[in-house]
């Protein structure tokens, strides 16, 4: 098993698990660009059909509640999502900037591997002059690979703050 947590063994599982890291990196790219140019369908493509999505506080979390702000257990429920926030639903426009950082990688002997990374979304909306935190919190995921590439089996969007500030219109 590869981790980015303790020291490789050889030069070669060293190689592999900045490999596999970078590989997650750049994935996370295209879902944070997907998201702050609200190319939402583009978003939901980078889940499996049997993906599970969803955004719970931290609180919720670690007392093992389930409830979160949004919970999609597969893919069609997260294509919904994609399809109403683009063509259906009403909230004042708004920027997104989403950073990660701090990935760590764990390869599982399935050929599945999870990863964790922090992440802050800003926003800015268009009648206000500053950005602000929007949310800070952690992704824990299992990713699998695809004739198309990488994708999400799972997302949990683990967020530290009490309250949410404004409306969660999109997906974090």
């Amino acid at each position: 098993m590869l981790t980015m947590e303790k020291p490789a063994q050889t030069r070669d599982d060293l190689i592999d698990a900045l490999l596999l890291k970078a590989e997650v990196d750049a994935f996370n790219a295209r879902y944070c660009a997907a998201l702050d140019s609200q190319r939402l369908a583009d978003w939901a493509a980078l889940f499996t059909e049997d993906a599970f999505y969803t955004i719970i506080s931290r609180e919720n979390h670690d007392r093992g509640l389930p409830v979160g702000l949004i919970y999609c257990e597969n893919g069609g429920m997260i294509r919904d999502r994609a399809f109403a926030l683009e063509k259906t639903a009403m909230f004042a426009p708004r920027y997104l900037r989403h950073m990660v950082s701090n990935l760590s990688v764990r390869e599982a002997a399935d050929g599945s591997f999870t990863a964790n990374a922090d992440y802050v979304v800003f926003q800015v909306l268009f009648d206000r002059p500053a950005a602000t935190i929007h949310q800070v919190g952690r992704y824990d995921d299992v990713f699998v690979r695809t004739p198309s590439g990488l994708r999400l089996k799972s997302r949990t969007c683990i967020y530290d703050s009490l309250l949410v500030d404004n409306a969660l219109c999109i997906p974090v």
